[in-house]
């Protein structure tokens, strides 16, 4: 764990959390499922890491850039590159260390990938059913005798004789076969009363049954930004693309088994996959879909893997030295990445977080109609008004708890941009500089652990971890306000009023 979480923090100080996590996600499963570790004592800590890395830089998040275009245009110095390092590195370290004592006994451990039937609850939805002597399937097909046809119902596979044939739909069935069918438990049993099958209700399906050397059991994530987001399985060709069956969609700790051909997919959605080696092979190429337990070997472009890492170090080192603006570095280092064959356009165009550029779009006009309409103002009077008199540091400290508690339950580019004008709105009468109180809803919109949708990365690792919200209360929640206090005692010793 102290290895996952340092080199987590490391790199999510330069590349984006979200993207580092999904990586790691398969890499930390796959170590801890070698010592026997529970998958869940391991994933939300990776998670909570990332965000640790991400406050270290100015380009660590989208948050961080966004609070400095806002500075910037209120007619502030911006944040320089590793301005935000200190306070940063502060809160890692005792964030590290509590990731090594707390989750030991605050985290349950729960079954990790090596039971996905168990996890997905699928047991009473795969039906082992025997064909009688009068059944009206016998000479046909799957789809000849139409036994799927408008009941939503799969057939997985057929066993003969104690051998299994995984090309189901394209085999004469006959009589005695067992056919392994998937589905909604009451379409399952108005199917053995039509077609006359037998039930073996007595037998527990696992895993073991949906795969063999052929064809495996997969488990993958849908991340943040993948084109399969808000598409349904059936639109974006999932079947096809891939040559997976999907069995089971996770969200959210619930479990989504029904019409799943019309089900709309969401970041963080974990699905239930059954393909063959050509599939895997397409799915660990793609980048709109994470699987979990395997490595992405077929993914890394090795030869360009040093290209990435020296155009990484001169965009830092260009920012850091003031030789150019952040901007123009960053604009460069895009486009050596499109040139040094590390990324393809179409790649480089996927990568782009339109969200945030939409959101900065809109940024000066929302803080125009909050200040001409008054309404900032009545927002820090209503807020903030009984701390107001307490002097910066109480106020500081409310914004932080106020910012901290708004991006539990929405995004937090959204909590931060929403803040910023109130917190410039006060400082002007308080007669103090803005840039402390931007720093803190910084900080506080950048570090969310106390929900699974606070923050996108908690979101990634709920599925795979098999966690549920209670979770991440009692883990988080304490986090949240070790960091509100080491925010409220440095802040204004790093930033003076």
């Amino acid at each position: 764990m102290l290895v996952l979480a340092v080199t987590l923090a490391a790199l999510s100080a330069f590349i984006v959390n979200t993207a580092t996590v999904a990586i790691f996600i398969p890499i930390a499963i796959g170590l801890a499922e070698a010592r026997k570790i529970s998958p869940s004592r391991v994933l939300m800590p990776l998670s909570f890491a990332s965000q640790f890395g991400g406050v270290c830089t100015l380009i660590g998040t989208s948050t961080n850039i966004l609070m400095n275009d806002i500075a910037i245009k209120a007619g502030l110095h911006g944040f320089g590159l590793f301005e935000f390092a200190p306070l940063g590195l502060a809160m890692a370290a005792v964030g590290i260390v509590y990731l090594m004592i707390v989750p030991r006994f605050a985290l349950p451990k729960r079954r990790g990938g090596d039971a996905r039937v168990d996890k997905y609850r699928l047991a009473d939805f795969l039906a082992e059913l025997r064909v009688t002597a009068d059944s009206p399937l016998i000479g046909k097909t799957w789809s000849e005798g139409e036994a799927g046809d408008g009941n939503g119902l799969q057939l997985i596979k057929i066993v003969r004789d104690d051998k299994e044939t995984w090309r189901a739909s394209a085999t004469k069935i006959r009589e005695d076969d067992l056919l392994l069918v998937h589905g909604d438990a009451a379409a399952l049993m108005k199917l053995a009363e039509r077609f006359k099958l037998k039930t073996r209700g007595d037998e527990k399906v696992s895993d073991g049954a949906l795969k063999s050397d052929e064809v495996k059991l997969i488990e993958a994530l849908i991340p943040p930004g993948s084109r399969f987001g808000g598409r349904s399985l059936r639109a974006s060709n999932f079947r096809r693309r891939f040559n997976c069956v999907v069995l089971a969609v996770q969200r959210r700790g619930k479990v989504l088994r029904e019409r799943l051909d019309a089900l709309s997919l969401a970041d963080g959605d974990t699905l239930l996959l059954q393909g063959d080696a050509e599939g895997m092979a397409r799915l660990l190429r793609s980048n709109d879909i994470v699987v979990i337990g395997e490595h992405s070997e077929h993914k890394l472009r090795s030869d360009r893997a040093a290209i990435a890492l020296a155009i990484i170090a001169a965009v830092v080192g260009l920012t850091a030295f003031n030789v150019v603006p952040i901007l123009v570095a960053a604009l460069l280092g895009a486009l050596a990445m499109v040139l040094g064959r590390c990324l393809t356009m179409d790649e480089a165009y996927q990568a782009v977080d339109w969200k945030v550029v939409f959101l900065l779009g809109g940024m000066l006009p929302l803080g125009l109609a909050l200040e001409t309409s008054g309404a900032s103002q009545w927002l820090a009077g209503t807020l903030l008004g009984p701390v107001g008199d307490a002097g910066p540091i109480a106020v500081l400290a409310a914004l932080y708890i106020v910012t901290a508690m708004l991006t539990e339950v929405m995004s937090n580019n959204a909590a931060a941009v929403l803040l910023a004008p109130i917190a410039l709105s006060l400082a002007g009468p308080m007669g103090i500089d803005p840039r402390p109180l931007l720093v803190a809803i910084t900080f506080a919109a950048s570090t969310s652990f106390a929900t699974p949708i606070g923050y996108q990365t908690n979101t990634l690792v709920y599925g795979p971890g098999g966690y549920r919200f209670t979770d991440y209360t009692r883990v988080g929640l304490p986090l949240n306000f070790i960091f509100w206090a080491i925010a409220v005692l440095l802040i204004p010793q790093l930033w003076p009023f």
